[in-house]
């Protein structure tokens, strides 16, 4: 080691092509459209309040993305779209399956329907 430069010290072989794309390959990035009613809504400030209050939870509890999408003007519906990247379909999955069964609990905000993109 004495008499060696740092540079040849820590030189290593570099990875095939294949390995670069293994890494490429495993991000997998969901989306989830969901579509809520909030009948009690009088206003579109009644309703904003509401959907804040849910993707404020959605975010601190599934750690996702979260956007009102459509119907913005719409003091009843409300249409939020939900990302997430993971490392496994089926993880991405899992989680969108639950924040599905999270929302048509919901006392306020009436489950309408959802699509999920893998």
């Amino acid at each position: 080691m004495k008499g060696q430069s740092r540079q040849e010290r820590s030189w290593c072989p570099p990875r095939p092509a294949s390995f670069l794309y293994f890494i490429l390959s495993t991000m997998i990035v969901g989306s989830l459209r969901v579509r809520l009613l909030v009948r009690e809504s009088r206003s579109l400030k009644d309703k904003r309040q509401v959907v804040r209050s849910i993707k404020d939870r959605l975010r601190n509890d599934f750690n996702v993305s979260v956007a009102e999408v459509d119907a913005l003007d719409h003091r009843q519906m409300a249409v939020l779209g939900l990302a997430m990247v993971g490392s496994e379909v089926r993880d991405v999955k899992a989680v969108f399956e639950q924040i599905v069964a999270a929302l048509r609990v919901h006392p306020v905000a009436e489950f309408i329907d959802h699509e999920i993109e893998v």
